[in-house]
C-alpha cells in the first residue's frame, strides 16, 4: 500500500512539478529524525507542516528549502524555481533599518509603485518606523519585520516557519487573505509549519504530517486533515486509543462547535457526521454549570462602572460585567487595549480608579501567566520533585460524578514520558514548560482560571489535550488569546475591548475583525470611532426567484457528481495495488485518470462553494 501511495505522490508531482524530495533520510545524535522520506510540491499548492513538537517539522522544511542537507537522499528543483525562506530565527544586518531590511537598496520610486509591497508593509509594519533600527525592536516586531521581507520579494515558491508568531488576530487574518490571493490555484508554491489550527484551515489545500520518521499527506487543510486521520485511525488497529479518542474529539468539534466550519460541501459533512455519530458533545454546559455554581456560588466577580486610568491615561472606561459561574469567555483586542487591566481588575493584581469590584467570598483566581512565574523558584528541580509538592489528587467533577486524577495521571494526559520527569526544569522545552505551568496550577484547584497567551509552544496534538482537559474543568474561565482555533473551541463568547469600553461580540470574532476594520476606516477618514460602530447596511440577498431555483439545482446536481467522481477515484486507486508494478505504462495511464477524476471533482468543489455563497 505504501508503493501505491508513492505512485500517486509521484504522478502528482509530473503535473506543474516545482520541487521535489526523493529517500530524505535524516539523523541526530540521539534518534533516527526521517527515513527514506519522498515528497513533491506542485504549483499551487499550499502545504501546512503539522506534527507533535521535536518530530522534524522544521528540519523538513529547511531540507526541501536548501538549507540544511540529509544524511542521505535528494531534494531537486525545476530550473529557475526561486524558494523565500522565513526561518525560525529572524537574522539582520548589524545597523539595519526597518525600511532596508524589508526593500534593501530599492529606490522609493520603485516600491511604492508596487501595489504588492505597499499591501504588506501597511498589513504588517505599518506601526513602525520605517528608519526605526532594527536592534531597538522588540521580539514580535522584528518577526513581523523578518515576514515582511520574505513576503515582498518575488518569488515562486515561499516557505514559513510559524508565521503567525506575535501576530494578533487581526494580523492572521490579514496574512491568511493575503496567501490566498497570492497563491491562487495553479499558480506558486507555498510550505507553512505553524500549530495555528484556523491559519491551516483557511489557507492550506494540503497538510503534512510529521510523524514517526515519516510524512503523511492529506488533502485539504486541519479539518480536512482531521477527517482523514479519524479514518485512519479506525482502519489501523494499531494507533492507540487515546489519541484516536481526542482525533474523533477534535472532528466533533470541528462539526459541532464551530459555525463558520459548517459551509463545506454536503458530501464531507456526512462523512463526518457518520463518523461522529456516537461521540457526545465536546462539554455539558448544564452539567459544568452546576459543578461551578456549587464550588463558587451564585456571585463570582462583578465589575460595575469600572474604570481605570494611569495619569491622564485612560485605559479602560465604564465597565459593566457580571461574570457567572462556569462561564467561559475570550477576550480580544490589540496589544495596548487593556485586556492585561481587564484581567487584572479579576484577578486582584488592579485596582480601579472609578466603580466598585465585588468579589463573592469563595472565589479563588488563578492565572496562567505568559511569564512561567510558577517555575522560576524550580530552575533546578528534576519535574518529578516538581510534581511530589503538589497535592496529592485533582477533583474533576463534584458529587458522584466526581473523580480524582493524581498528578502522574495529569502529567500523562499534557503529554509528559516516564523519561522527561527526571529532567530538569530548566532543559525542558518550551511547550512542556507550559504545560508543567497548568497542571500546577490546576493542582491549586482554583474555581476562576485565566489563561493569558496559553497556546504558545504547543504543537497541535498537545493543543487538543489541553482543550480536552479544560472541557471536564468545572468553574469561570477566561482566555486571552491570538490562536482563534482555541478561543473559539474552549470557550462560549467572545467580548472585546474597542475605544477603551468592553463589548460583547454575539459574531465572534468575525464580528471583531468587522469592527476593526470599519475603526480603522472611520480613523483614515476622519470620522472617529462612533461612525466606526454603526452597523452595516443588511446587504440584499443576491438571487431569487427563478435564479435561486436554478443555483439549488445546480448545486444539488454538484453534490451528487462530485461523490460520484470521488467513489471514481477511490475505486481506481485501491486498483492500483492489484496491479504490477514493472508496467509503467498502465501504471501512469491510471494514475493520470485518477488525476483527471479529482481534478473535475476539485473544479466542480470551487463551484458548489460559489453557488453556496449566493444563495447564502
Amino acid at each position: 500500500m505504501q508503493q501505491v501511495h508513492i505512485w500517486v505522490n509521484y504522478a502528482r508531482t509530473l503535473m506543474a512539478h516545482l520541487l521535489g524530495a526523493e529517500a530524505l533520510h535524516l539523523e541526530v545524535p540521539t534518534k533516527t529524525v526521517f527515513d527514506s522520506v519522498t515528497l513533491g510540491v506542485s504549483e499551487g499548492d499550499r502545504i501546512g507542516i503539522v506534527g507533535r513538537n521535536g518530530d522534524g517539522k522544521s528540519s523538513l522544511l529547511m531540507m526541501m528549502a536548501g538549507r540544511r542537507e540529509p544524511d542521505s537522499g535528494q531534494v531537486t528543483m525545476r530550473g529557475g524555481t526561486t524558494i523565500g525562506v522565513l526561518d525560525q530565527a529572524d537574522v539582520f544586518e548589524p545597523g539595519e533599518t526597518v525600511g532596508n531590511a524589508i526593500v534593501g537598496d530599492r529606490p522609493e520610486y520603485e516600491w511604492a509603485g508596487d501595489w504588492k509591497t505597499r499591501e504588506i508593509i501597511d498589513g504588517l509594519v505599518s506601526d513602525l518606523g520605517w528608519d526605526a533600527p532594527i536592534e531597538g525592536l522588540s521580539g514580535g516586531q522584528r518577526r513581523r519585520v523578518a515576514l515582511a521581507r520574505v513576503l515582498v520579494g518575488d518569488h515562486d515558491m515561499v516557505f514559513l516557519d510559524e508565521p503567525t508568531n506575535h501576530l494578533d488576530v487581526e494580523g492572521i487574518a490579514w496574512l491568511a487573505e493575503h496567501l490566498k490571493r497570492r497563491w491562487p490555484a495553479g499558480q506558486g508554491a507555498l510550505l507553512v509549519v505553524t500549530h495555528d489550527r484556523w491559519f491551516l484551515d483557511e489557507v492550506c489545500t494540503m497538510t503534512w504530517e510529521v510523524h514517526d520518521r515519516i510524512v503523511e499527506s492529506f488533502e485539504g487543510g486541519y479539518a480536512a486533515y482531521i477527517l482523514q486521520r479519524v479514518e485512519r485511525d479506525r482502519q489501523n488497529a494499531t494507533i492507540e486509543q487515546k489519541r484516536q479518542n481526542l482525533a474523533k474529539k477534535e472532528l466533533a468539534w470541528l462539526r459541532r462547535g464551530a459555525p463558520a466550519r459548517t459551509a463545506k460541501p454536503k458530501f464531507r459533512i456526512d462523512a463526518a457526521n457518520e463518523l461522529i455519530a456516537d461521540v457526545p458533545e465536546i462539554r455539558d454546559k448544564v452539567k459544568l454549570q452546576s459543578m461551578a455554581v456549587n464550588r463558587l456560588g451564585k456571585e463570582v466577580v462583578n465589575l460595575i462602572d469600572v474604570g481605570v486610568s494611569y495619569g491622564d491615561r485612560e485605559i479602560i472606561k465604564d465597565v459593566e460585567w457580571r461574570l457567572a459561574p462556569g462561564e467561559r469567555t475570550g477576550i480580544l483586542g490589540v496589544n495596548g487595549a487593556g485586556k492585561s487591566t481587564l484581567l487584572g481588575l479579576i484577578s486582584g493584581t488592579v485596582q480601579p480608579t472609578s466603580g466598585t469590584v465585588k468579589r463573592g467570598t469563595t472565589v479563588q483566581v488563578a492565572t496562567l501567566t505568559q511569564r512561567l512565574d510558577e517555575l522560576k523558584d524550580h530552575q533546578n528541580d528534576p519535574v518529578r520533585v516538581v510534581v511530589s509538592r503538589l497535592r496529592a489528587n485533582f477533583t474533576v467533577g463534584s458529587g458522584s460524578k466526581s473523580q480524582e486524577i493524581t498528578p502522574g495521571q495529569l502529567l500523562e494526559q499534557m503529554g509528559f514520558t516516564s523519561a522527561q520527569l527526571s529532567t530538569p526544569v530548566k532543559d525542558l522545552s518550551g511547550g512542556q514548560k507550559r504545560r508543567l505551568q497548568l497542571l500546577m496550577i490546576l493542582m491549586e484547584q482554583p474555581n476562576v482560571l485565566i489563561l493569558d497567551e496559553p497556546t504558545n509552544d504547543l504543537d497541535t496534538d498537545m493543543l487538543a489535550a489541553m482543550e480536552d482537559l479544560l472541557d471536564s474543568w468545572p468553574g469561570t474561565l477566561l482566555v486571552v488569546s491570538h490562536d482563534r482555533y482555541f478561543l473559539e473551541r474552549v470557550t462560549d463568547q467572545q467580548y472585546a475591548i474597542l475605544d477603551h469600553k468592553l463589548r460583547h461580540l454575539p459574531g465572534g470574532v468575525d464580528q471583531y475583525l468587522e469592527l476593526r476594520a470599519a475603526e480603522d476606516a472611520a480613523a483614515e477618514a476622519g470620522a472617529g470611532p462612533a461612525a466606526a460602530a454603526k452597523p452595516a447596511a443588511k446587504a440584499e440577498p443576491k438571487l431569487s426567484g427563478a435564479e435561486r431555483r436554478n443555483a439549488e439545482k445546480e448545486r444539488s446536481a454538484a453534490e451528487r457528481k462530485i461523490a460520484k467522481l470521488q467513489q471514481q477515484a477511490a475505486t481506481t486507486r485501491d486498483g492500483l495495488a492489484n496491479l504490477d508494478q514493472s508496467k509503467f505504462e498502465q501504471l501512469n495511464a491510471e494514475m493520470a485518470k485518477i488525476a483527471s477524476l479529482e481534478a473535475e471533482a476539485e473544479a466542480l468543489e470551487l463551484r458548489w462553494l460559489e453557488l453556496s455563497e449566493l444563495l447564502g
